[in-house]
């Protein structure tokens, strides 16, 4: 099975590494990573995204080892529009999370309309923090948690500006 999945994944955190889990349990695995001018416009709080080579280094760091622990293939592609790679044909699965779930619809509209099979949706619950909201990336960066969801009060975030 191929499986698709997209994100900015800055900074990769456990709700990421529960997507990626799932994708390989389900077969090979292709992701998409927003490209330096998409990643901005997928953002639901304005913040300061890393440029794509260094999330592209760090997502193939997080990767490589689950790959080899379920024997699959992986690929990192650029992603330069929101329905990216999942409307090409030769995909059988997507991996969403909840409110990426109706993207996934979207995706399968494109995808019937130019003739091709629609994709298996698989949704994957969010990760909570320690205090039972989900872990995320914006939350991360502001310095509300860590990468694991553990609280930390006392961290400073990066921002909405690239650092200086």
């Amino acid at each position: 099975m191929n499986v698709a999945l997209g994100g900015t994944f800055d900074p990769v955190h456990d709700g990421h590494r529960r997507l990626f889990e799932r994708a390989f349990e389900l077969g090979d695995v292709t992701v998409g990573l927003t490209s330096d001018e998409l990643a901005p416009k997928t953002r639901h709080v304005e913040r300061y995204v890393r440029p794509y080579e260094g999330r592209k280094r760090d997502l193939e760091a997080e990767l490589e080892p689950l790959a080899a622990a379920h024997d699959r293939e992986f690929a990192v592609r650029k992603l330069d529009e929101p329905t990216g790679i999942a409307v090409e044909p030769q995909f059988d699965a997507l991996i969403v999370s909840p409110e990426t779930k109706v993207g996934g619809k979207r995706i399968n509209e494109i995808r019937e309309s130019r003739g091709h099979d629609p994709l298996e949706i698989v949704v994957v619950d969010h990760v909570p923090a320690d205090d039972g909201e989900r872990i995320s990336s914006t939350r991360i960066v502001a310095g509300e948690i860590d990468e694991h969801g553990n609280i930390t009060p006392d961290r400073e975030g990066r921002g909405a500006t690239r650092p200086e």
